[in-house]
């Protein structure tokens, strides 16, 4: 029986050879990241478990597996792998949860205090702009609201991190109870609230139907106090030709990215990936040395359980 990991890249596979082996399965591994959908289809045809990142898995592939019974993605959601098409097929789906709260939150911060601090282009700053602001409007948080949207695992790790520094916290998710938001020091709004009020907000929200573009034209036309805008979530919560224009007209400050529309970068994103007033991270904000090893072996422990009829973590 096979086990087939269809998008290289980690540093070591040890952990998942070792595993799969010793439960008596031959895993190979596809020698990149990147590749043509055919190639990795060709390569995956007999596989009995598929561990996967980005290729999708959709219709088209998994009518070319012969024994296919589970495939399980390295990372939260379900973004590649049509779980629909999954069922029709008999192949059970599972991803990784809760593995980089605090990595994911670490990020945040950091974007935050980038923004905040106007550091967008330090090597402009260092030389024409010596010891001058690189904008007038760098501003402090004790005084200020923190909005959260999205107030799940990684929403609470990053309230709990960030609700120190800001007068007020608020926080939008209509799947919490009102417990949830008091446990945490936030007061429960509605979005349109909460984008009205807020000087930063933080975005955390899976990416679901409802949730594609939640940020859009008119949402950021309801924002009341410039307020900086950060996504670790992911890129489709919002819509970037809205966040374009929202940049360009001053109705936002600057904006923090870690996630994108389009991964990895087209041309089409390039006005606002070098836009002078955001700061981009290439979707790493899930990674620490231990949250990558434990993304690792949770995913291959997933597998295995899915595939001797257990449940997942």
């Amino acid at each position: 029986m096979e086990i087939v990991i269809i998008d290289a890249g980690y540093k070591s596979y040890n952990f998942e050879k070792e595993l799969f082996e010793k439960n008596g399965f031959i895993l190979k591994i596809y020698p990149s990241y990147i590749g043509g959908q055919s190639e990795k289809i060709d390569f995956a045809r007999n596989a009995d478990g598929i561990l996967v990142r980005h290729t999708r898995i959709d219709e088209s592939f998994l009518s070319e597996m012969k024994n296919l019974k589970a495939v399980v993605r390295y990372g939260v959601g379900y973004d590649n792998i049509d779980t629909e098409a999954c069922a029709r097929y008999n192949i059970k789906a599972a991803n990784v949860q809760g593995y980089a709260n605090h990595s994911v939150s670490d990020h945040a911060m950091a974007l935050m205090f980038a923004c905040i601090r106007g550091m967008w282009d330090h090597k402009q700053q260092l030389t024409a702009g010596f010891a001058s602001p690189p904008v007038p409007d760098i501003f402090e948080l004790h005084d200020k609201t923190l909005g959260i949207i999205g107030i799940g695992r990684i929403g609470s790790e990053f309230c709990r991190k960030a609700s120190t520094l800001f007068k007020k916290v608020v926080a939008s998710d209509p799947y919490k109870a009102d417990n949830h938001f008091s446990k945490l020091g936030a007061e429960n709004v509605s979005l349109s609230r909460l984008l009205e009020i807020s000087d930063v907000i933080s975005i955390h929200c899976n990416l679901t139907a409802e949730t594609r573009h939640l940020l859009d034209e008119n949402k950021f036309r309801v924002t009341g106090k410039r307020p900086v805008i950060i996504n670790t979530s992911r890129g489709g919560v919002i819509c970037e030709n809205a966040l374009l224009d929202a940049l360009n007209s001053s109705k936002i400050h600057s904006a923090g990215l870690d996630v994108f529309e389009d991964e990895p970068i087209t041309a089409s994103q390039q006005e606002l990936v070098s836009h002078p007033r955001v700061i981009c991270t290439g979707h790493y904000a899930w990674y620490s040395d231990s949250a990558a090893e434990e993304l690792q072996r949770r995913a291959a422990l997933n597998l295995l359980n899915l595939l001797m009829g257990n449940s997942v973590e």
